[in-house]
């Protein structure tokens, strides 16, 4: 191929992403090899690429290509979630564009209208995806609304309710009076926000005193149905037994005592709405308080209020407070900031609400899913939320699992005329269990009205690992034997008990074993300011624009390189421009290499250099692999950026580059393309598009069809000298010396020195002559045995160096300099002593890191005493 400047993305993402579905590199059928599986967190079907997904989806994608390249039949299942409330929202406003309100349709004219929206817009996150180089098997496509996993939904509510898992009744819930439907905790954000505390005065029945409540939504009052205070605070002990009248409507409410009252929050007199707070519903339980509902659905003042029926809550707020100041009943207004919960999907201030609803039980599910995670069968990564996720599952409440919408599962509860119900699938199968409940043989299917409700989008998405292969419809089907259980599930911790814990417990009832191995639990994508990026805030940059700009593997790479597992990504675009820069550096690398000649009459110079590369491979893929195995991906990522821009571009090919027009050996030819196809297998995972350009090339001769960088076998680390490894970073610091010392002469680097080694450490210099001279441009080198006077020096490890430069040395400066020097390594010493000195350190810390700090302490030592010397011999 022609070689352009620099690296040419778009050209490349769009013709190999191409080429590997064209050839079915992605596609996953059973087969004897060893399944790597893993399901993508279905994006609702409403959505469109964020930060967020572009992190979650770089590491599968990450993931299940180094697992296709280690020979397993590696399967990622895409999909989307038909995310009931979001969706029906964007119907609704669909409609309103078109002059149509969803009151005035039936039910199937509504859906037929869902999904003319889900056909049009409901593809675009994954053909999003596709441009970050997501490596799905497309054909395994599944949508929570497909008729086989609609059906698993249904067939899983008929039977936890024969079980006795699922039952209806009337609990508080949280309410979004925009969307009118109850809704998720998970789908609740708790905002911060600018409040009034309005101090009301209720009057004491039977005498001319008062007490003053502290509230900031003045509009329920006309819900309160008692006042409580604490029994052991000695302010009220005159109001024990008595009763208040509600302002404005004169109702008579007791004065009950309950310590769950906080004698020093506001004025330590709480008002009691059962019907309108959570925490007051369940004090009305106790005390057998009236429960008085005085909001509609959509968040109007009902007839219960009395007053201001038909008023929006927040309207009615302000008018409630006019009228208490007029009434005399306002004591005072005080600014105040507290914690409100608003729908994710509408941005509706929440409603807490009673409501009948569908529950599932969860206690008895709980157990065995809070087994697993404790006993290991399932890893969380990190292992920090083990702890949150106990306290979750030990303190577990029944799921709401009804919703008020048209989008979705509809419950297969059937009502019969005495208001009854029975659950089946269908009005056909419901029949013969009516006619047997009601013993009324007239009943037809007429008779029976099925429940409006829909069930809540997550009753979906729990059975996802079983349901993409269709474990419900065919519970012993080839592809759920082969893949179930999967391995890795890539999701955010904020759902690890909404999803994760409820995937967990499906798994559990329905297979009777864990859905996934490990859970790997990425963190939120901030920016540089730690704000959480969203919309509203402005901070988030477009995933495609990134793409458009820096190329799919320069942002992969971005997004990698600073995302721990379960640490939030201090996301800074410098981190795509320096993805970016990483494949320019490696198509100059393939352009150097792309531009030599080959003579096959030159004999091989740089047998050390070949060495002491394939041992650094070795060394580095074996840190890579543990990164890995610890599910340290940006360690993984990490190590081999160093691998490739320092040991492979900066060193190696820098000592066995030839000179300038000059050819190269045939064996240094050879080994070095075989190792440059080894950097690029390990880099394939991380920067796929790059990787297959390069791959490609004629640079490594003729290619099969087949043999394709993403489908090629990941090298494996050989044995390694790790004296060699080790002896070459001592060389790598002596030419950094080198030039430091032109740096600080004003030397031209084109200004051969020669340079004078007295070898203390016992390294065999000699061996490595050829890379010192070559890098250091070195004229002579010879081995002393004494030390060199006039001469400028340095030290590395125990070993000193000297560069006579025909100069008259000052004695003054130089002993300056050996002070220093002295002064810095007692320094560090000392903060190594202190390491090595900690018994909590010694214990706990790997021994190659116990061994490398001993290493760094007798390197010190060595240096403080060579260094004592040469200043003694200056000084004297």
């Amino acid at each position: 191929m022609s070689i352009s400047k620099t690296y040419q993305p778009k050209e490349a993402e769009d013709k190999w992403y191409k080429y590997w579905l064209d050839n079915g590199f992605f596609r996953s059928v059973p087969d004897e090899r060893e399944p790597y599986t893993i399901v993508i967190p279905p994006p609702n079907v409403t959505g469109v690429l964020h930060m967020g997904h572009m992190l979650n989806n770089t590491i599968q994608d990450v993931l299940i290509r180094r697992a296709r390249m280690q020979g397993k039949n590696a399967c990622w299942v895409p999909g989307t979630d038909h995310a009931s409330i979001a969706t029906e929202a964007k119907v609704v406003a669909m409609l309103k564009e078109r002059g149509i309100s969803k009151k005035d349709l039936t039910r199937p004219e509504f859906l037929s209208y869902a999904w003319e929206w889900k056909e049009k817009y409901g593809g675009i996150i994954l053909e999003q995806l596709k441009k970050l180089g997501a490596s799905c098997d497309w054909d395994r496509t599944r949508f929570t609304m497909d008729d086989d996993l609609s059906d698993a939904v249904i067939e899983t509510f008929i039977h936890l309710y024969n079980k006795g898992l699922i039952y209806r009744g009337v609990r508080m819930v949280n309410w979004d009076p925009a969307g009118k439907t109850a809704v998720s905790d998970e789908e609740v954000i708790r905002k911060e926000v600018n409040q009034k505390l309005y101090y009301i005065q209720y009057k004491v029945v039977g005498g001319d005193s008062h007490l003053t409540i502290a509230t900031t939504r003045p509009e329920t009052i006309m819900a309160d149905a008692a006042i409580c205070i604490n029994p052991n605070d000695e302010r009220y002990t005159h109001l024990h037994g008595k009763s208040v009248t509600i302002p404005l409507i004169g109702r008579e409410i007791p004065v009950i005592l309950d310590e769950y009252v906080t004698m020093d929050f506001g004025t330590g007199c709480l008002k009691v709405t059962p019907a309108h707070d959570l925490n007051d519903y369940e004090l009305g339980q106790k005390h057998n308080l009236p429960v008085i509902d005085i909001l509609n659905d959509d968040g109007t003042l009902n007839e219960n209020a009395q007053i201001l029926i038909g008023e929006d809550r927040f309207i009615a707020r302000k008018k409630i407070a006019t009228l208490l100041e007029t009434a005399g009943s306002l004591e005072k207004v005080e600014d105040y900031k507290s914690q409100i919960g608003f729908s994710e999907r509408t941005d509706a201030a929440i409603e807490p609400k009673l409501s009948m609803q569908w529950f599932c039980k969860m206690e008895e599910m709980a157990k065995p899913a809070l087994d697993y995670v404790l006993e290991g069968d399932i890893k969380l990564i990190p292992d920090k939320f083990i702890n949150t996720y106990r306290h979750w599952m030990e303190n577990v409440k029944d799921w709401c699992i009804s919703r008020q919408l048209w989008w979705g599962q509809q419950i297969p509860a059937w009502y019969l005329p005495n208001g009854q119900f029975v659950i089946a699938k269908t009005a056909g199968e419901a029949l013969p269990l009516a006619i047997e409940k009601t013993q009324n043989p007239a009943l037809t299917t007429q008779d029976l009205r099925q429940d409006e409700d829909v069930l809540d989008t997550w009753f979906s998405s729990w059975l996802w690992p079983i349901s993409v292969f269709d474990g419900f419809k065919d519970p012993n089907n080839a592809d759920i034997n082969y893949y179930y259980p999967t391995n890795d599930l890539v999701t955010a911790p904020e759902i690890l008990f909404f999803w994760v814990a409820r995937m967990i417990m499906a798994g559990h009832e329905f297979r009777g074993q864990v859905p996934f191995k490990n859970v790997y639990l990425t963190g939120i994508v901030r920016d540089k300011l730690g704000r959480k990026m969203s919309k509203s805030l402005g901070n988030s940059p477009d995933p495609l624009g990134l793409i458009e700009k820096y190329g799919a593997d320069g942002v992969r790479v971005g997004m990698l390189l600073s995302s721990p597992a379960g640490n939030d990504l201090m996301f800074d675009e410098k981190y795509c421009e320096q993805g970016a820069g990483f494949a320019n550096k490696i198509w100059n690398a393939f352009k150097l290499i792309k531009g030599w000649e080959v003579d096959d009459s030159l004999s091989n110079p740089n047998g050390i250099a070949i060495e002491w590369f394939g041992n650094r491979f070795s060394e580095a893929l074996k840190g890579i692999e543990d990164d890995f195995a610890n599910y340290r991906l940006s360690d993984a990522l990490m190590g081999t950026y160093k691998l490739v821009w320092d040991d492979f571009c900066a060193w190696y090919l820098e000592m066995i580059k030839p000179v300038y027009l000059q050819p190269i050996d045939r064996t240094t030819y050879t080994q070095t393309i075989k190792f440059f196809e080894d950097v690029l297998k390990i880099l394939h995972p991380f920067m796929p598009f790059l990787t297959e350009e390069l791959w490609n090339d004629e640079l490594f001769g003729q290619r099969a069809e087949s043999d394709k960088c993403i489908v090629a076998q990941m090298p494996q680390s050989g044995q390694m000298n790790t004296q060699l490894t080790s002896e070459l970073e001592v060389v790598k610091q002596i030419i950094a010396d080198i030039r430091n010392t032109r740096n600080s002469k004003q030397l031209s680097p084109k200004e051969s020195l020669d340079l004078m080694i007295k070898a203390n450490s016992g390294i065999d210099f000699n061996k490595y002559q050829p890379i010192i001279c070559k890098l250091g441009n070195i004229g002579e080198l010879t081995l002393v045995s004494d030390t060199v006077e006039g001469a400028s020096s340095f030290l590395v490890g125990t070993d000193e160096f000297y560069i006579p430069l025909g100069e008259t040395i000052d004695v003054a400066a130089e002993i300056e300099r050996l002070t220093k020097e002295i002064g810095y390594q007692q320094g560090f010493l000392k903060s190594v002593m202190g390491k090595l000195g900690n018994e909590r350190f010694v214990q706990n810390a790997k021994p190659e890191v116990v061994a490398n700090e001993q290493k760094k302490k007798d390197d010190a030592e060595a240096k403080i005493k060579s260094l004592t010397e040469n200043l003694n011999r200056l000084a004297n």
